[in-house]
């Protein structure tokens, strides 16, 4: 603030002069490297990572930040500056880290993190979108920018359903955030572009199989399908956990299934409904507990690692009983295989959504049908613990026997 007196005037006025901070520095907890933290020519703070470990020096970088954009320079200058001055304070050059690099680790640390299925699903979106930028993906990971991901959104969204892209874009989201944790990355290009909005038709999926779908689809599978079947109909479990069952997974004495979860890692114990039990009583069990209960299905989701190859086989199932239109192997115009497909909403899942259903039309509780299939909301998870062995039993006992006609 300055004080002036005005020629002829006895009176004082105020001049305010407007001074921006000199550029200060920040270090997230988690992260080695000291981040500038300045701002530019119109008065916005930004935030840059100075990739330097020693305060004094980060401060020479984030001052040269601070010139360089009220300089207005454009991306490029403001590189090549801040890569000399960082090799005149160091003595070494600018370290860069590729965005295929940062990637590959990332995916990497994920694998002790969850489940095959989901890193095999990071897997994939990685692939694309690698393969999207081309030689751009082993350029510096500072180089991509916000435009990049919504023209990758925009290149799925004309081949893939929005659910399939939104899992992308969300995936893309955890990766920078990691990136710029780590000082890597000023900001996250994907943190601010929207998700794909759903179709009406993508809206309906997942609804409950009636008994005369049931009917159909178990009159066309063959017995390794049918007993999938009626094992995801009357435990509720997913497709994979169903393919994953050894015959140590089944106690017929106790007339119970206990497993994991390949989801969540919950541990459950389900009581065998009535139909369920004779028809497994029926299967020929081998002498090896460990192995499989249905051998091609459980071949087929450790070969592939997820369950994808198995959804397709039921979907043939589905076409076949007539439930599902079927979908052209070439590209239509304007959609691929997997964008608005004449599914009917139905798929596997639906046995989850029909074993909830049928027991809630029983009269069970529903702190009782979620324990039972093993829900995995957290709301769920908060509310309704410790259900009993017979609270479960009698649930089961309630399953109606949808093979007598």
């Amino acid at each position: 603030m300055s004080w002036t007196t005005p020629e002829n005037s006895g009176q004082f006025f105020v001049v305010l002069v407007s001074v921006l901070p000199m550029a200060f520095l920040w270090r997230h907890p988690k992260s080695q490297y000291w981040i500038a933290r300045f701002y530019d020519g119109n008065g916005k703070r930004r935030n840059r990572s100075t990739r330097c470990t020693e305060r004094k020096k980060a401060q020479k970088l984030a001052d040269a930040f601070e010139e360089a954009a009220n300089r207005k320079r454009t991306a490029a200058q403001t590189r090549r500056v801040i890569a000399a001055l960082h090799a005149e304070i160091t003595g070494q050059g600018l370290p860069v880290q590729t965005l295929r690099q940062f990637i590959r680790q990332w995916n990497e640390n994920k694998r002790a993190e969850t489940v095959p299925s989901t890193v095999a699903h990071y897997e994939n979106v990685a692939a694309k979108f690698l393969d999207f930028l081309g030689d751009r993906a082993d350029a510096d990971i500072a180089e991509v920018t916000m435009p990049d991901i919504l023209a990758f959104r925009a290149h799925e969204s004309h081949t893939f359903a929005p659910k399939t892209v939104n899992h992308s874009i969300k995936y893309l989201r955890m990766v920078f955030k990691v990136a710029k944790r780590d000082g890597l990355i000023a900001d996250n290009p994907a943190e601010f572009v929207k998700t794909v909005r759903e179709r009406e038709a993508d809206k309906r999926a997942r609804r409950p199989f009636t008994v005369d779908e049931l009917r159909a689809v178990l009159s066309v599978a063959d017995a390794e399908w049918r007993s999938m079947i009626l094992l995801g109909l009357y435990t509720g479990q997913r497709l994979a956990d169903i393919a994953r069952l050894t015959w140590a997974n089944l106690d017929l004495q106790a007339g119970e299934i206990r497993l994991i979860t390949g989801k969540t890692g919950k541990r459950i114990l389900i009581p065998l409904a009535g139909p369920l039990k004779v028809h497994v009583e029926s299967l020929s069990a081998p002498d090896e507990p460990e192995a499989p209960v249905h051998p091609r299905a459980h071949a087929t989701l450790l070969r592939q690692g997820k369950a994808g190859g198995l959804s397709n086989q039921f979907a043939g199932l589905l076409t076949q009983a007539g439930l599902r239109r079927k979908q052209p192997h070439r590209k239509t115009h304007g959609a691929g295989r997997g964008v608005g497909s004449s599914s009917g909403g139905l798929s596997f899942h639906c046995l989850r959504h029909t074993a909830v259903s049928l027991l809630k039309e029983a009269g069970v509780p529903a702190a009782v049908v979620m324990e039972l299939v093993g829900h995995d909301s957290p709301e769920i998870s908060t509310h309704y613990t410790h259900i009993g062995r017979e609270s479960l039993a009698d649930a089961a006992a309630k399953f109606p026997d949808l093979l007598v006609k």
